[in-house]
């Protein structure tokens, strides 16, 4: 038998969605703000939703291995980024191969760019990747993989994050994503190892990283190119309309009774289930579409202060080290975080409040702020300061209090 893409996405999220009714909800109402967005873009001049600036998604790849085959090398793990970053930017080299018919709704690059993180969540140098062993030896669509307490591994804070398992995966699944909406400790996607990447450990015809493009397109909201439904419609204006899947390498045009015109199905399109030499392209309605989860109030925008990809904004040493003791007395609360204007410091109880010096440090130990606080509300003027991480320490010592805030 041929080996045949399956991709678990969709009977994951429906699911999800027919046993747990708030997330059925929230996964609704994350694709409704998605369309308003798109709608609302149709009455300006056409742009990007967030115009054509660069976005730039921090990965951490938690790898889980039950065996040495599964415990996949960085050479692979680095080439899956790659080939991530090529199709994302429409410089893979088998897009010559889309048809001429349909080179006019390639949407070329994307605008999106995938990195290793490079800070963790505590602000310290990683890797972005973390290996764990497991005694699972194939997990299933159930996100048991996303939880140490369950064999796998906790995923990182997925507002900032895109946490990747890479794992061993059974029931002929290549892997599945998480769609916009989905609760935040779920979020992400799964690929199984012996798929994800270009070279090392991988499984002929599905080695060439296009199980995680099309995943990855999942997270971002778009679904599969026949809307799951026979001849059915995935919501976007420039994708035809086509019967079901595709698998294998169909011969162009691959024509049946659901096809709109001549040129047939589009089965180059990465988020069908053809082999991955065969996939080539997104179209440009599923680029303002997978753009559009990052519009204000949409479920990405969280990812427009991310700054994870950027090996600068590791925490130097002086600045918060060693970790501060921290007295259950001192409840300091800093906010609005990220902060553009002023930043609010206050304390509770307020009758327990005594006088402490605070410093503010960028993320290179220089202090770019000291004063004192006197009373157990106040405010400090950030405006004048570039936009990036800080740390705002409040006391001396032991006892001091160091507190992350972002200025936008």
């Amino acid at each position: 038998m041929q080996a045949q893409r399956m991709c678990a996405s969709q009977q994951y999220t429906q699911q999800l969605s027919s046993t747990n009714p708030a997330a059925k909800i929230a996964i609704e109402q994350a694709a409704k703000q998605v369309q308003l967005t798109l709608d609302k873009a149709k009455k300006y001049a056409a742009r990007d939703t967030t115009g054509n600036e660069l976005i730039n998604i921090p990965v951490v790849v938690h790898v889980l291995y039950a065996n040495a085959a599964q415990n996949i090398s960085d050479a692979q793990i680095l080439s899956q980024l790659t080939a991530l970053n090529n199709d994302f930017a429409g410089q893979n080299a088998d897009r010559v191969n889309t048809p001429s018919v349909f080179k006019n709704l390639a949407a070329g690059d994307v605008r999106i760019r995938f990195c290793l993180a490079q800070v963790d969540p505590k602000g310290k140098k990683t890797t972005g990747i973390i290996r764990k062993a497991t005694n699972i030896v194939n997990f299933t669509a159930d996100d048991a993989m996303k939880f140490s307490a369950a064999g796998g591994d906790d995923g990182w804070n997925s507002q900032q994050y895109l946490n990747i398992w890479v794992c061993g995966l059974g029931a002929r699944s290549l892997g599945y994503a998480t769609v916009p909406g989905t609760a935040a400790d779920k979020d992400g996607v799964v690929i199984a190892y012996d798929v994800f990447g270009t070279t090392g450990t991988l499984r002929v015809p599905f080695n060439k990283g296009r199980t995680a493009t099309h995943e990855v397109g999942h997270w971002l909201g778009i679904k599969h190119i026949w809307g799951d439904d026979q001849c059915g419609d995935d919501g976007v204006e420039d994708t035809p309309r086509q019967r079901g899947y595709n698998y294998g390498c169909p011969a162009f045009p691959r024509v049946t009774e659901c096809s709109q015109d001549a040129n047939g199905d589009m089965f180059m399109n990465y988020m069908d289930f053809s082999d991955d030499a065969c996939m080539n392209m997104f179209t440009n309605g599923q680029k303002k579409r997978m753009r559009a989860v990052f519009a204000s109030g949409n479920a990405r925008n969280s990812f427009l202060t991310a700054f994870a990809c950027d090996s600068t904004l590791v925490q130097p040493a002086p600045a918060i080290e060693p970790e501060p003791v921290v007295k259950a007395a001192d409840a300091y609360k800093v906010y609005p975080n990220p902060v553009s204007g002023n930043m609010t410091i206050e304390y509770a109880p307020a009758e327990e409040f005594v006088s402490k010096s605070i410093n503010i440090y960028n993320t290179q130990g220089t202090k770019v702020y000291s004063g004192l606080l006197n009373k157990e509300k106040s405010t400090v003027a950030m405006q004048k300061l570039v936009p990036g991480l800080y740390i705002v320490r409040i006391g001396e010592g032991k006892t001091a209090v160091a507190i992350k805030i972002l200025k936008q």
